[in-house]
């Protein structure tokens, strides 16, 4: 989110630094003009996408058709999340094999 390492903490990655994020999304997204999906990895991208809400990561990702089909909402893919996905086995089975298709579509019509 920041395009720089927060450092690690005592369970993982720390939040990202609040300067970073302001320094360079809305610049940059400013030049991308054909963006079709936007993919929200974790529930930082999530908060700072999607404004924060009373939703945790794991009901952001199962309303994901709320934001379908230009956005989203992922666990963060790190081998902590195992536990995540051994829990929900939809997100594999839904989650991902429609971002796979939309991503096909979306490099097919390019």
């Amino acid at each position: 989110m920041g395009f720089c390492y927060p450092e690690s903490g005592k369970s993982g990655d720390l939040p990202p630094r609040a300067e970073c994020e302001p320094a360079w999304r809305k610049q940059l997204l400013s030049h991308l003009k054909n963006i079709e999906l936007t993919l929200l990895v974790g529930k930082y991208a999530q908060d700072s996408h999607l404004g924060k809400t009373q939703l945790n990561l794991t009901d952001t990702v199962k309303a994901w058709q709320d934001y379908w089909p230009s956005v989203m909402p992922l666990p963060h893919p790190s081998p902590r999340n195992n536990i995540w996905l051994s829990k929900n086995p939809w997100f594999e089975e839904t989650c991902l094999a429609e971002l796979k298709s939309r991503i096909s579509d979306i490099l097919n019509d390019t």
